[in-house]
């Protein structure tokens, strides 16, 4: 593999798992009642905290779970349940509620304090980890092994994927405003209800993935990796990262 082949590789996996268009929604209903420059400030810092984030993990592998202790399995049992508890929020309304008093609040402020301000509460869940999940995380360890080849470039190169990737999700999010005035109030409440259920699926399948990387004949594996039959590929398995040559599609 050469090192442009690297880098569309690794790009096209990142992308695919952070999924910044499809998290536009996502992005709107947990910004309701922010300005403009607010939220695309806040989008900017999200991004910066994704580029970190993933260079970290690019750079020093598994290093700061591993400190910890923390198996894959069961971070993504955690991202599980922390994304359950945001979308059962977005079912319920509670959730575009308490970004807009928590909007209202800071609404005298600069708008660098009020981004500031809009990030501490996006951080998690949204922040990590919805857009930067295990998937993401044992992505950017796999690639890196693979950048071991290329030596201080293909760091370089990896990097500059990250940086990429981030620069696109600041742009897709800048795109939320209109989108926005697009669906209207009422449109608004509806996708964040519908998108609410399918957070909670989504978390329901975090955590049934992390039980079957941590668990031997526990459930079946279509359950834990669905349609992966349909594509003929086996079922990943991050907590296998020195043996694992893919990514995983199911976490973001």
């Amino acid at each position: 593999m050469s090192a442009a082949q690297f880098a569309i590789n690794f790009f096209v996996a990142l992308f695919a798992l952070i999924d910044p268009v499809g998290n536009v929604p996502l992005y709107a209903a947990a910004t309701v009642g922010a300005t403009a420059a607010g939220r695309r400030l806040t989008a900017v810092y999200i991004a910066a905290f994704a580029f970190v984030f993933l260079s970290f993990f690019y750079l020093t592998g598994l290093a700061l779970l591993q400190f910890f202790g923390i198996s894959l399995p069961a971070f993504r049992i955690a991202g599980g349940i922390v994304l359950l508890l945001m979308g059962l929020e977005m079912i319920r309304g509670d959730l575009t509620k308490s970004f807009a008093e928590a909007g209202s609040e800071v609404e005298p402020l600069s708008v660098r304090a009020y981004a500031a301000k809009r990030f501490e509460l996006l951080i998690v869940p949204f922040g990590m980890p919805l857009l930067i999940g295990p998937g993401a995380i044992s992505s950017a360890v796999i690639y890196a092994e693979e950048a071991r080849r290329f030596g201080a470039s293909g760091l370089a190169i990896g990097i500059g994927v990250i940086g990429a990737v981030c620069v696109l999700i600041v742009v897709a999010f800048w795109l939320t405003s209109a989108i926005s005035r697009a669906l209207g109030k009422i449109g608004m409440v509806i996708v964040v209800r519908v998108l609410g259920l399918i957070l909670c699926a989504m978390a329901i399948q975090f955590m049934l993935t992390g039980l079957a990387d941590s668990t031997t004949g526990l459930m079946r594996r279509d359950t834990a990796a669905p349609y992966q039959g349909a594509r003929h590929s086996p079922a990943p398995d991050a907590s296998r990262l020195p043996g694992h040559q893919g990514h995983d599609p199911f976490v973001g």
